[in-house]
């Protein structure tokens, strides 16, 4: 984000009265918030601009709070094109080299601990490469195993509502 990108968002959050938006200057790749503060992450075809991918989605992941969510506009490549073929795809549409393939988003999402996952292709920006909504969520915290929230050992199992 640029300092004049920031202030366009700060005077269009002014302009329409919204009192509950926060913006920070950072990248994709590292940021600028605690862990397990955000509900719901949003980003508009950034990610294929990324040069780190896997950054991208565990820093998204470690931000988000256990039930959180991801909602991604991107660029994404069918999965029969080489990253030459999306190379040369570029040079026609512009910086949409860098997109993953439909298995790679999936893998790098399924790798950074993202469940969930859909990608919904929504229509053609060059031969092979869609324009598509990525929809992901980060588990929720770990339920215990008999209804009591902590650590249950080996042989604690036991099923709601039993008796010991």
């Amino acid at each position: 984000m640029t300092e004049e990108m920031l202030a366009l968002a700060l005077s269009n959050a002014r302009k329409a009265g919204a009192t509950n938006v926060e913006f920070l200057k950072g990248t994709i790749e590292a940021i600028p918030l605690p862990a397990g503060t955000i509900d719901v992450v949003v980003s508009n075809c950034v990610v294929y601009l990324s040069t780190d991918k896997p950054a991208v989605f565990a820093e998204t992941f470690r931000v988000l709070v256990p039930g959180g969510r991801i909602g991604i506009s991107d660029v994404v490549a069918d999965d029969h094109l080489t990253t030459a073929d999306r190379a040369g795809r570029g040079d026609h549409v512009g910086c949409i080299a860098g997109a993953l393939s439909f298995a790679e988003y999936r893998r790098e999402l399924a790798a950074a601990g993202f469940r969930q996952i859909d990608i919904t292709p929504t229509h053609a920006v060059a031969d092979g490469m869609h324009a598509a909504v990525v929809r992901a969520t980060k588990p929720p915290a770990s339920a215990s195993c008999c209804g009591v929230s902590a650590c249950c050992g080996v042989g604690d199992h036991t099923t709601k509502g039993a008796s010991r």
